[in-house]
C-alpha cells in the first residue's frame, strides 16, 4: 500500500485553515510559513532544538539572514520519507495514509502545521480532523529513541509532534524512523492539553517579540554564534570600546577552554592506553569510546553518544 493525497480536503469553520499544498523546502512552501512559527521551528523557540536557537530563527524570521540551507542530514531525510511512509502504510492497513497540506489553526494563524502525512480510518476517509498523524524520521543511530511502541523520542520531535497535533485537532501523532538505513522503528506520541498551552503561550511570546523588534538574548547555541557571524557586512577600520565584563568573561571562557581542552587529551591518552590494541573501551557493559585506526595505527578516539554513568 502506498500514501495517497486525500482528495477533496478543506476545513470545516472550526477545522485549521488550508494554506494550500506545497512541495518541503519550495518557495511557496517557505512563504507559507514565514508568518508564522513551523512544527519544526517551535523546538527553537522552546530552546530545545539541536539546529536552530530561538536567536537565530528570530533573525531568520525578520530577514536579516538566509533561510537554512538544506544540509545532507536534510537531504536524505526528505528522499527517504516517501518509503518510510508507505512502510508504515503496509504495516497498517486500517489506516489511510494521505499526503498533507500546510496548515495554520484559525484562532492563532500564527501556528503553522506541515505533517509528513495525516492518517484516516479506511471506512471514514471523508472526516477532516485526522485521528491521528505522521511524521517520518531518520537516523544514524538509535540515540535519544527508546522502546519501540513508547512515546521515547528526541524531545524536539515530541514538540513537532504535539504542534502539528494541537494545529489538527489530532490526538494521536505516529512517529516512523530509519535508524542507520535499515531499522525501521515505530512509537507513538499523545496529545498533552497541558503541553500544548504552554507551547502555543511560548510561540505567542516569540510572535510579540518579532513584531516589536525585541531580539533575544544571546546564548551558547552554535546556531546563534553562526547568527552573529553572518550579520555585520564588511569592516571598518577602527576600534570599538567594549565593557570591562565582556572583555573578563572572554578572556576567562578562553583559559577555560584550554584547560578543558588538556583534561580531555588526559583522560583520552589514560584511556587509549588502556585500550592498547583494542576497538572499544567499555564500563560495565557499556560502550565509553571506540578506537578507530588507520594504516595499523591509532586515528581517533570516538566517544559513546550516550554518555551516561548511571
Amino acid at each position: 500500500m502506498t500514501t495517497t493525497a486525500l482528495a477533496g480536503a478543506s476545513a470545516p469553520a472550526a477545522g485549521p485553515t488550508v494554506l494550500g499544498w506545497f512541495e518541503p523546502g519550495s518557495d511557496d512552501w517557505h512563504a507559507a510559513r514565514a508568518a508564522g512559527i513551523g512544527g519544526s521551528e517551535i523546538a527553537a523557540v522552546l530552546g530545545i532544538s539541536p539546529y536552530e536557537s530561538r536567536f537565530s530563527l528570530w533573525h531568520r524570521k525578520q530577514g536579516l539572514i538566509a533561510p537554512v540551507e538544506e544540509s545532507e542530514e536534510m537531504y536524505w531525510g526528505k528522499i527517504h520519507e516517501p518509503g518510510i511512509c508507505d512502510r508504515f502504510a503496509d504495516l497498517h492497513p486500517d489506516w489511510a495514509v494521505c499526503e498533507s497540506g500546510t496548515y495554520a489553526a484559525v484562532e492563532r494563524p500564527w501556528q503553522i502545521a506541515n505533517p509528513d502525512r495525516v492518517l484516516h480510518p479506511l471506512n471514514k476517509p471523508e472526516e477532516w480532523i485526522p485521528p491521528a498523524v505522521l511524521e517520518a524520521k531518520t537516523a544514524r543511530d538509535d540515540h535519544g529513541w527508546g522502546k519501540p511502541g513508547t512515546d521515547d523520542i528526541p524531545v524536539h520531535y515530541r514538540a513537532q509532534c504535539l504542534w502539528y497535533m494541537d494545529v489538527l485537532g489530532a490526538r494521536t501523532c505516529h512517529v516512523a524512523v530509519l535508524i542507520a538505513g535499515s531499522e525501521f522503528r515505530e512509537y507513538v506520541v499523545k496529545y498533552d492539553q497541558t503541553e500544548a498551552l504552554t507551547m502555543r503561550d511560548a510561540g505567542a511570546k516569540f510572535m510579540r517579540t518579532l513584531a516589536a523588534g525585541e531580539r533575544p538574548d544571546i546564548d551558547g547555541h552554535s546556531a546563534t554564534f553562526q547568527t552573529i557571524k553572518a550579520l555585520p557586512d564588511g569592516q571598518d577600520d577602527n576600534d570599538i570600546e567594549v565593557s570591562t565584563a565582556r572583555r573578563d568573561r572572554y578572556f576567562a571562557a578562553l583559559d577555560a577552554a584550554k584547560q578543558a581542552e588538556e583534561e580531555k587529551r588526559a583522560a583520552a591518552g589514560l584511556l587509549l592506553d588502556e585500550i592498547g590494541t583494542g576497538r572499544r573501551a567499555v564500563c560495565e557493559r557499556r560502550t565509553v569510546a571506540t578506537r578507530t585506526v588507520r594504516d595499523g595505527r591509532t586515528h581517533s578516539l570516538q566517544p559513546a553518544r550516550n554518555r551516561s554513568t548511571s
